[in-house]
């Protein structure tokens, strides 16, 4: 691994941890949720996920894989390992009680008005959950875009900028229970930012995994791994919450001109 690249991937997914906190941030500047934006952005993440892993992440894997274990082996590991980064974000979901999924959608308007009761713990107790829910969900994350950077610096970037762009919605998802439980807006943007620092521990487990095990198996199969998260990701985070803001075509337009975006780029790098 190159250092430049390990120290880019380092600072870019600590980038990516603190969207969770410019989510939080927001809440206390903005007065409405911009949700055509929203909408908009998170399909483009999406685009961009689902694009890059099956156009970039997968084909990788199997020729790591094949390179390593022969043809036919190497194309059913890299559909096991696909199908094991779907499971494994699967069940981190799973694990995580629907009232305090982090990705239930909240907007900055919940703030307004909000008569506080401090005796009130059951909201403060939402938002501290679904505080714990963003951690779980941001660790894998932070290994993910920290492999993409280290093996491909240019794909790595837009990977965790899409990442990055994902967590914002989680940051208010965060901050409005926590406010409306305390009236402390300063509290609730604070519990946003923690939450996100799991993005980048999640990286130094990937170091680690690069560090102690690196060879074409193991990035074979981080590769596919990968693809299935991000894949998972965008079917059952991304998309559904663009929708939920209530612009259908608006996200759809983010998802293809995530895809437009990606295709173009690869060309351009010559790929």
């Amino acid at each position: 691994m190159e250092t430049q690249n390990v120290l880019l991937a380092f600072g870019l997914t600590l980038f990516a941890g603190l969207c969770t906190g410019i989510g939080g941030l927001l809440t206390l500047f903005w007065k409405e949720t911009n949700t055509k934006f929203l909408s908009f952005v998170l399909g483009l993440s999406a685009g961009v996920m689902v694009f890059l892993s099956f156009i970039e992440f997968f084909p990788q894997a199997k020729h790591c894989l094949t390179q390593e274990f022969g043809g036919h082996t190497g194309a059913w590991l890299t559909t096991v390992a696909f199908f094991s980064g779907v499971f494994l974000i699967w069940l981190i979901d799973r694990l995580v009680p629907s009232p305090e999924n982090p990705h239930e959608i909240h907007k900055v308007e919940e703030m307004n008005g909000i008569v506080v009761n401090i005796k009130e713990r059951k909201l403060l107790r939402t938002g501290v959950l679904i505080a714990i829910a963003v951690i779980i969900h941001n660790f894998p994350e932070g290994v993910a875009s920290f492999i993409a950077v280290v093996t491909n610096p240019s794909l790595g970037i837009v990977i965790a900028a899409a990442i990055a762009i994902h967590n914002i919605p989680e940051g208010i998802a965060v901050a409005v229970p926590v406010y409306a439980a305390t009236g402390n807006k300063k509290k609730a943007c604070l519990m946003s930012i923690i939450s996100g620092l799991a993005e980048p521990f999640g990286a130094l487990i990937g170091f680690m995994l690069f560090s102690l095990f690196f060879n074409d198996a193991v990035l074979g199969v981080l590769f596919a791994a990968v693809a299935g998260i991000m894949v998972f990701i965008s079917f059952d985070e991304l998309l559904p919450s663009a929708e939920e803001y209530g612009h259908h075509h608006l996200s759809i337009f983010g998802l293809i001109g995530g895809m437009m975006v990606m295709s173009l780029s690869l060309l351009l790098l010559g790929d």
